[in-house]
């Protein structure tokens, strides 16, 4: 990454290789083209981006989409319990907005979580009996219970964790990933994306894992379960590897003429994604066979994982991707939207991710990658104290509820068995240690609140970059991830 050539390119740059001569356009093309098949490889921070040692190479990212009922599964309230039916404290909510499907209920009754908890581990981690097999992890894992956003709906609030916008246009965190730190492997894109089959929940658009204003060989590519896992990668009827290759070549030598006409990136991009598209028709195939794998990883993650597109099977295929070096793995896994009958919806939600977000880390580790590699696991934002809707003896539902959350993170850089934030006995608020309610206009600054941008930055900084200086010039000023805000959450850090 070059800003300076970045300027040139975006700058006149067609006037001024018109005028110029021809050796001026192919020396530019020579060096844009090393760029894309040699420095694309880099495993080091370039310059300029960072002062000190990347913690992780590579990142998992278990995005859980419609948001997960923290009071269910990491944040445990027995005083919600025992005052189950109430209504809520006007003094806890504060004033605080309610979105239109709960602002015009007549009570806001609280809601005790049906679940019981436990202390595990020698960190002696909280967790729901819908994660049994996280207890497992408990030791490994950073739980960060006092997450926060401002977005209240599905759309802008995942279009947030994933861009570090809640308005749709901006490239994702993966696209700035390969932007600023390139691939690990020539082979694979260094941005892949997995979304779980035959999931229903608020929907994803590919925009969430696109490229935006930079350049399109930045965006994820998705992985799909079936005979091709990348669409149209396979060559037609009739047409062997070498007509490809031949067709490849006749391509490339028509678009290196334009190129040196116009200097346009994009052109320069469309030749290095032909020939990606040409080597992942041999790198896909045996990467997606999972063939090769003994009975006892099956064992490990789970009897789902042996049918392609669950979420069970894509960790399997998150891990192998991490071993052969691509540089962002991205899942996405629909349903946790539970406005109603949440205890029974939760119940197959959890059932579904645990056994495999738990085998990801133990595999891992086992493996000697976890060290290097940063696990991601939360959604786009929390749910409410109190029910959506009637409450009863054995069923409830929550509201999406942004001041508030639970994620977690392991390995690359996190430290283990640490329980990072607290809320309040509702988990409605974020509280200081002391457990006097942090003022949501102060959020920013409290180094115990981890905002969107925080997280975001924190990710970067354990990859080596500095949030701050990974930028790109689009139409007059420079964007970056985290916008102008965010702060590393060094607490959380080795």
């Amino acid at each position: 990454m070059n800003p300076t050539l970045d300027d040139l390119l975006n700058i006149n740059r067609r006037h001024f290789f018109k005028t110029g001569s021809a050796g001026v356009g192919s020396l530019a093309l020579s060096g844009l083209l090393q760029n894309s098949f040699g420095a694309s490889s880099q495993q080091s921070v370039p310059d300029g981006l960072a002062n000190y040692a990347p913690k992780a190479k590579r990142v998992i990212y278990l995005f859980q989409s419609g948001g997960p009922a923290q009071h269910d599964l990491f944040d445990n309230k027995p005083l919600l319990r025992e005052r189950n039916g109430e209504q809520l404290p006007p003094e806890v909510r504060g004033g605080q907005r309610l979105t239109g499907m709960s602002a015009l209920q007549s009570s806001l009754p609280m809601a005790g979580s049906q679940f019981s908890f436990g202390r595990y581990g020698q960190s002696g981690a909280e967790l729901s009996e819908l994660l049994p097999y996280h207890r497992e992890i408990a030791d490994d894992i950073c739980i960060i219970k006092s997450m926060y956003t401002e977005a209240i709906n599905h759309d802008p609030a995942i279009t947030y964790f994933q861009t570090g916008s809640q308005i749709a246009g901006r490239p994702s965190m993966g696209a700035w990933t390969s932007y600023g730190l390139g691939s690990l492997n020539q082979n694979l894109p260094s941005f892949i994306v997995l979304v779980s089959a035959g999931q229903g929940g608020q929907p994803l658009y590919s925009r969430l894992w696109g490229s935006g204003f930079l350049d399109s060989r930045y965006q994820g590519v998705q992985f799909r379960s079936g005979k091709d896992p990348v669409l149209y990668l396979s060559n037609p009827e009739g047409i062997c590897r070498t007509s490809r290759r031949a067709t490849l070549d006749a391509l490339n030598q028509l678009n290196t003429q334009q190129f040196e006409r116009e200097i346009d990136p994009e052109i320069q991009s469309r030749i290095a994604q032909y020939e990606m598209a040409y080597r992942m028709q041999t790198s896909v195939p045996d990467t997606t066979d999972l063939s090769d794998e003994p009975d006892s990883t099956f064992e490990l993650y789970g009897e789902d994982s042996r049918k392609p597109g669950t979420f069970a099977a894509n960790c399997l295929l998150a891990r192998r991707l991490a071993e052969k070096g691509t540089r962002f793995i991205q899942l996405y896994h629909q349903g946790w939207d539970h406005h109603a009958n949440l205890p029974r919806g939760i119940r197959g939600q959890a059932k579904e991710v645990d056994q495999a977000s738990a085998a990801l880390v133990k595999d891992l580790k086992q493996r000697g990658l976890l060290d290097d590699t940063l696990v991601v696991w939360g959604g786009e934002f929390g749910r409410t104290a109190y029910s959506q809707g009637s409450l009863t003896a054995d069923n409830y539902g929550r509201d999406h509820h942004p001041r508030c959350f639970t994620m977690w993170m392991a390995g690359g850089g996190v430290k283990p068995g640490l329980t990072f934030g607290q809320t309040d006995p509702y988990s409605y608020n974020i509280v200081d240690a002391d457990g006097t309610p942090i003022s949501p206009d102060k959020h920013h600054y409290h180094p115990d609140a981890v905002h969107v941008h925080d997280l975001q930055a924190t990710m970067l900084h354990l990859m080596g970059i500095d949030h701050t200086k990974l930028s790109y010039k689009y139409q007059g000023r420079r964007f970056r991830l985290t916008d102008v805000h965010g702060k590393v959450v060094k607490p959380i850090l080795t």
